[in-house]
């Protein structure tokens, strides 16, 4: 039962066939060695018909014991069966070895006339037994080598999978947040402004959710186009505020940088909300970036009535961080200075 390339790789594992050939020399070599040791003892050319019996009984116990692996496997697949499996394998060499070897035994001395006693000679039995059994068991060894790769491939994708499943829900819960601050924002306009500032606003708006759309599928972007984006957020408000709203976008290296889609936004958003933005108290939000960490930092000018929160948007922006990375955000508040530090992404980094 050799089996073609695909047969072999599918029962076996790997394609077997140069370990077999290999194998079944040097295992002729040793049982002739152990049985009659022709090569000294006999003429070069009954040497060699000696050998080949002894070859054709190794091939033998190959290919039968292989068959048997196979059959075994096939009807004891699971992990719970391994014991089992593997006792009644090493049943069948015992006695694929003592049956297929005496054979061959038995033809050789018909044909020297000698009597080697090959059915008692234990000195020859064990040490065939130990080597088919060794053999065999790297087919073993590679079945579950490979098996236990699988095991990890699959135990590692229904992670990813359990990991994407969050992030998407997370991104789905974020939208609509953005969505709903966005249409309050456009509430005050209306309430202050003219309406032709508020169809300004609208359309600014219309080309800012339109990259929170394009970008809603993504768990990373590269940090220029956050950065892009959240200058466009900025200007919206800009329109609402006016002057009173200062960014100060610091320097840093940008370039394989990544980051959670609308993160800076967000903070900046976050900013807008809990603090005084006025004539009198002008709100100064900066940005920058230290030592591959993006900080989002405002000095805290706290309103006089807080409006109540549900937070929703920094803890969505923790817990997308904390599945994507070993680093989480980490937010500080200390000598009146709300710092906000995200960990940047390498590009090369793999993610769900």
């Amino acid at each position: 039962m050799l089996l073609n390339r695909q047969k072999r790789i599918q029962y076996l594992g790997f394609d077997d066939l140069r370990f077999m050939i290999v194998g079944i020399l040097i295992l002729s070599f040793v049982t002739d060695f152990l049985f009659s040791n022709s090569f000294l003892r006999y003429p070069f050319r009954w040497a060699v018909l000696i050998w080949s019996i002894s070859l054709f009984f190794a091939t033998m116990d190959w290919i039968i014991l292989r068959l048997v692996l196979i059959r075994l496997r096939k009807r004891f697949p699971n992990m719970k069966d391994d014991v089992k499996r593997i006792t009644l394998f090493f049943l069948s060499i015992v006695v694929t070895v003592l049956t297929v070897d005496y054979i061959g035994g038995t033809t050789i001395e018909a044909l020297l006339g000698e009597n080697f006693n090959y059915s008692s000679n234990y000195k020859v039995q064990i040490p065939v037994i130990l080597i088919s059994t060794m053999t065999m068991a790297i087919y073993e060894a590679v079945f579950y080598y490979l098996r236990l790769k699988k095991s990890i491939v699959r135990e590692e994708e229904s992670k990813r999978a359990a990991v994407q499943a969050q992030l998407d829900a997370l991104r789905n819960q974020s939208q609509p947040h953005f969505f709903f601050n966005s249409l309050n924002t456009l509430r005050d306009i209306i309430d202050h402004n003219t309406k032709a500032e508020a169809k300004t606003f609208v359309n600014k708006l219309a080309e800012v959710y339109r990259f929170v759309l394009q970008t809603g599928k993504q768990n990373l972007i590269p940090l220029e186009d956050e950065i892009e984006f959240a200058k466009a957020y900025v200007h919206i408000q800009q329109e609402r505020f006016g002057d009173n709203l200062k960014l100060d976008w610091g320097e840093g290296k940008q370039k394989g940088q990544l980051v959670v889609p609308t993160s800076i936004q967000l903070l900046i958003e976050n900013a807008i909300k809990h603090n005084v933005v006025s004539k009198s108290k002008p709100l100064v939000v900066r940005v920058l970036v230290e030592e591959n960490t993006l900080v989002v930092e405002n000095k805290i000018q706290p309103k006089s009535t807080q409006i109540s929160s549900t937070k929703l948007g920094l803890k969505n922006l923790r817990q997308r961080y904390n599945l994507l990375g070993d680093r989480g955000v980490l937010i500080t508040d200390q000598e009146g200075v709300f710092r906000v530090e995200v960990p940047l992404l390498s590009s090369t980094k793999e993610t769900p």
